[in-house]
């Protein structure tokens, strides 16, 4: 009987008995500002719009509430980005503030759906009754009390888990352009780990594609344990926002339960974007190509969230949609320094349809050598050491000038190179094992990799 009752008693528990409010001064674009409410920044505000639809019979329905949240303030003035659009805002509507920040319903009914910014369902499923609320703005664990990286996570994709081993609780940056491959090898990742659950933010993704992931990427499996938060491309700035720290919050929740955690996001130029255009109406001056200083302080404040802590682990991949093929531009830089390694995606491989499009010899895993046996990494760096020769020599090879014999390694190189790339490329579907994956490994380098380096 608790059970039935306890969203009522916990809306009850969090309802502001005190209400501040404001009115209307300007619409700016998305921008709102009003003279008042008391208010804090990230506080989360109901506008009161006239219903076009009110006819005069029933009171409780003359006026519609758009929810804004501040994102700043100027003397008396308080700056509102609306959530919504901003249609039917007039001078003089009532801002009502609510006296607290934006929280997201978590618990396990969460599992198998998917839900927008605000963490309300938005796949036509039903309610989701919360088992408790976290705050979507909050601070990163402690330095001190999280859990060292000493274990892997799997991905099931052979060049990965073989080169660039991922550690529980290890975060990186997968940078590729468009088209390359990003939300594919998401997929892949998300069908393929062994974590215990996925939690997946698509932020500023055209609708199409969110579609097309949930169906063609991860899958019905895939689904049934993992969360997915949308904010679409043509939803509000804000939207897009906190849809990644909605999604953050729902992976602490489950962190906090002692799980193992799968966090992708889908993409951080986007996220970044978003930020760049409240800032921008808000008057902050732009630096960097364009962004405001705010965009370079927020980036690392949202990846430092996840990690280990002292219950559980978030392992989190964040794409990265780089302008130009650009490696460093200013986003793609910033993630680069901020998260414990980096996935490329190479535009050239992709062209050859080489799947997963991953650029080995420019991506690495800075813990990579914390997580795996002295013959995995002797295994390792002889694979990178041919992968490389090869490199070195392509063009000569290419156009038949590389004279064999003058460079041992080469040679070698060369005479693996067929089989390297057969190990390096692998269908979506196909979900590799690590044992199945160093076994390979171990074949291709001539380096006896022992069982007990197998885990």
């Amino acid at each position: 009987m608790e059970k039935i009752f306890d969203k009522y008693l916990s809306s009850i528990k969090n309802t502001e008995t005190v209400h501040y409010v404001g009115s209307v001064v300007a619409v700016k674009g998305n921008l709102v500002e009003s003279l008042g409410p008391r208010a804090v920044i990230g506080e989360i505000c109901k506008i009161k719009i006239e219903n076009p639809d009110y006819h005069g019979r029933d009171p409780k329905k003359r006026y519609i509430n758009r929810l804004a949240e501040v994102t700043g303030l100027h003397e008396n003035i308080v700056q509102l980005t609306c959530y919504n659009d901003t249609s039917g805002i007039e001078i003089g509507c009532e801002v009502v503030g609510s006296g607290t920040i934006l929280k997201v319903g978590v618990g396990p009914n969460l599992l198998g759906r998917v839900v927008d910014a605000l963490g309300n369902p938005y796949d036509g499923l039903g309610e989701i009754i919360p088992e408790t609320f976290y705050p979507a703005i909050a601070a990163a664990p402690n330095p001190i009390s999280r859990k060292p990286v000493d274990s892997r996570v799997l991905t099931g994709i052979r060049s990965i888990d073989a080169l660039m081993a991922v550690g529980k609780g290890q975060r990186l940056g997968i940078m590729a352009g468009s088209g390359v491959g990003k939300s594919t090898l998401m997929g892949m990742i998300a069908r393929n780990t062994n974590a215990d659950i996925n939690v997946i933010a698509l932020v500023g993704e055209r609708g199409r594609e969110v579609n097309d992931f949930i169906r063609k990427d991860l899958g019905e499996e895939g689904l049934k344990r993992s969360v997915i938060v949308v904010a679409t491309s043509d939803m509000s700035s804000i939207c897009r926002l906190r849809a990644a720290y909605t999604a953050t919050a729902i992976a602490e929740y489950f962190r906090d339960q002692g799980k193992d955690v799968m966090f992708m996001m889908d993409n951080m130029k986007r996220f970044a974007d978003a930020q760049r255009e409240i800032a921008l109406v808000a008057g902050e001056p732009a630096a960097q190509r364009g962004y405001t200083p705010s965009v370079f302080d927020l980036i690392p404040k949202l990846l430092e969230r996840t990690g280990t802590n002292d219950k559980g682990t978030i392992t989190a991949f964040y794409n990265v949609l780089i302008d130009g093929d650009d490696m460093n531009e200013p986003i793609t830089d910033k993630v680069r320094g901020t998260v414990d390694g980096h996935i490329v995606l190479d535009r050239k491989l992709a062209d050859m349809h080489h799947y997963p499009a991953i650029d080995v010899l420019a991506s690495i895993s800075r813990l990579a050598n914390d997580i795996t046996g002295p013959k995995t990494r002797e295994a390792c760096a002889t694979l990178r050491k041919l992968m490389a020769s090869y490199e070195a020599s392509k063009d000569l090879i290419d156009v038949g000038a590389y004279q064999s014999g003058s460079n041992p390694l080469t040679d070698k190189a060369i005479a693996l190179h067929d089989r390297i790339e057969e190990f390096l490329i692998q269908e979506r579907n196909y979900n590799a094992s690590l044992e199945e994956t160093l076994d390979l490994l171990s074949k291709l380098t001539g380096v006896e990799i022992p069982k007990e380096e197998y885990v």
